[in-house]
């Protein structure tokens, strides 16, 4: 009793899971507390759906429940079923289409039943609106390309609270950074970047900046600038508006390919079939990088642990799957938060990264190789045949190899005591004093590159192989850097929380389910008839005296 009336005044919660899964970080804490204007979350997974969606509900509902105890303001929360009571065919598609507009996106589920199989119709979205705005939320990521249904879900419940912190945090500041992929000097293009610029304008303002044509005005909007993959020379007036963007505090990711090599351009260009020569590129960036405090090596990275390439092989010329040591699966750097609880990132020949020693610079490698590796510096004759070589684990044996670095603190400028280059307008001035800021430096232009069908076009998700139906980390990389670079309040730590889903072992469940059916048939039972012949005799003896 005295329990239930302490109960009333003070709020306090147990959490008893090893990995914290009912606690909030104190960073969702620390939004919902300054919060001073409600929020409306109307959660549109409802109504009659797969028992996994059910357990995905669930989570979100716990997870608001939470979020409605520790907010600063009111916490309003609605569960909706949108089409309930509607007739199937116009009255449907009518609140599809009109939700859809507002981003509210359905998904179509295969559900077994007495006749089959029939189609159901969900929405695992959620809309969270305040301060006059309104934020779509995707409840269920989609991570995984290859079908893994039951990991999908599980990857998104761990994903709830950072989906739900950020979209609160930036519907109540009005603030959506802008990320923009720089343009004009050979980077990947927009096809190539479709699923990395499609997943980022789910939290940000994407684009192209091409950096010819953009002025002072339009470097000072930008947030964080994405350098992915260029193949031409830098003007001085390029790199100019570069350390101009980094000394007024603005961040950069760096994803260069210093050697050009390209596993389709084999056995062309005058080259054997199965060869090419990977030659050292252009990009007069080395000054740059070296005085922020980070240099690209001119070399490659082969690597025992390495992702497959589809190659013809045997008489027949069969497609087969054959390790290519040039494809290193660089592995995160569990020590920063920054790449936790990140699967292995699958790059396309890449170098090396070292770390140079600038004052006032942090540096932390993110990505390294295996132990298992050969540097082999550049021009250098590839040819697919390697493919045939077994890599001798002698002279593979090594020690793990930087492949990508972060930098934080305040940079030096590049053009400190220098003239203005040639295309850059006198009042176009640097600061008095540089602002702290923050770059990532990757040694593969490949990282953030999707892969494309070449039947239709389409767009396979970034990270997931085609050809091996695999899913890296890619992806995840992708949103942890921009989480981390483009929000001050670190909710990147959000995105490093797991949660572990006890799932039940469906080959031992399919093996022993004859054995549990009996078990749990005929054990009561069993128990029922010795309680009665006990209480029979019991009683008999009792009352016999």
């Amino acid at each position: 009793m005295i329990v239930n009336i302490a109960g009333q005044y003070f709020f306090a919660r147990i959490d008893f899971t090893k990995e914290g899964r009912y606690t909030l970080t104190e960073q969702s804490k620390n939004i919902l507390r300054q919060a001073r204007k409600p929020v409306t979350i109307r959660v549109y997974l409802e109504g009659e759906m797969p028992a996994a969606f059910k357990r995905l509900r669930s989570a979100v509902k716990d997870l608001l429940t939470d979020y409605k105890a520790y907010s600063g303001s009111d916490v309003n929360i609605i569960f909706i079923d949108p089409l309930s009571g509607l007739s199937a065919g116009a009255e449907q598609d009518t609140v599809i289409s009109r939700l859809y507009q507002a981003g509210i996106e359905p998904t179509t589920l295969n559900i077994k039943n007495d006749n089959g199989f029939a189609q159901k119709t969900i929405f695992p979205m959620a809309m969270v609106e305040g301060n006059g705005n309104g934020m779509p939320v995707k409840l269920l990521q989609n991570l995984d390309a290859s079908g893994n249904y039951e990991q999908n879900i599980n990857n998104s419940i761990q994903n709830l609270e950072y989906t739900f912190t950020s979209a609160i945090q930036k519907i109540l500041s009005g603030v959506y950074p802008r990320i923009g992929f720089s343009e004009g000097n050979g980077e990947l293009n927009d096809l190539q970047l479709d699923d990395a610029i499609k997943s980022l304008s789910e939290s940000y303002e994407v684009g192209r900046v091409n950096l010819n044509l953009i002025d002072q005005h339009g470097l000072d909007k930008l947030k964080v600038l994405f350098i992915v993959k260029p193949q031409k020379e830098f003007t001085e007036a390029e790199k100019y508006k570069i350390n101009y963007f980094v000394m007024n505090g603005g961040r950069v990711v760096w994803c260069l390919d210093q050697v050009a090599a390209e596993l389709d351009s084999m056995g062309r260009s005058g080259a054997r079939p199965g060869e090419q020569l990977a030659f050292n590129r252009k990009l007069n960036l080395d000054d740059m990088l070296f005085m922020y405090g980070a240099r690209v090596n001119y070399n490659l990275i082969a690597d025992a642990n390495c992702a497959e390439i589809p190659l013809s092989m045997g008489t027949q010329q069969q497609i087969q799957m054959a390790p290519w040591v040039y494809y290193p699966l660089l592995m995160p750097d569990t020590a920063t938060s920054l790449v936790r609880n990140i699967d292995g990132i699958r790059t396309e020949f890449a170098s090396t990264v070292d770390t140079i020693a600038v004052t006032g610079i942090k540096k932390q490698v993110i990505l390294r190789s295996s132990p298992f590796n050969k540097l082999h510096n550049t021009p250098k004759m590839l040819s697919l045949q390697m493919v045939e070589e077994q890599p001798d684990p002698r002279s593979y044996a090594s020690v793990p190899q930087s492949g990508g670095v972060l930098l934080e603190g305040v940079f030096p400028s590049v053009f400190i005591n220098r003239s203005l280059p040639e295309g850059i307008e006198a009042d176009y001035r640097l600061p008095a004093g540089a602002k702290a800021s923050k770059m990532i430096v990757i040694g593969d232009g490949d990282v953030f590159k999707n892969q494309i069908s070449s039947r239709d076009g389409s767009v396979f998700p970034l990270g997931f192989d085609r050809y091996t139906q695999r899913n890296f980390g890619n992806k995840a990389l992708l949103l942890n850097i921009a989480d981390y670079l483009a929000n001050e309040e670190n909710l990147i730590d959000l995105r490093s929380k797991e949660i572990k889903v006890r799932l039940l072992d469906r080959t031992l469940v399919k093996a022993e389910k004859l054995n549990w059916q009996l078990l749990s048939v005929l054990l009561p039972l069993l128990l029922l008839i010795s309680f009665a012949i006990f209480q029979h005799y019991y009683r008999k003896r009792k009352y016999a005296r």
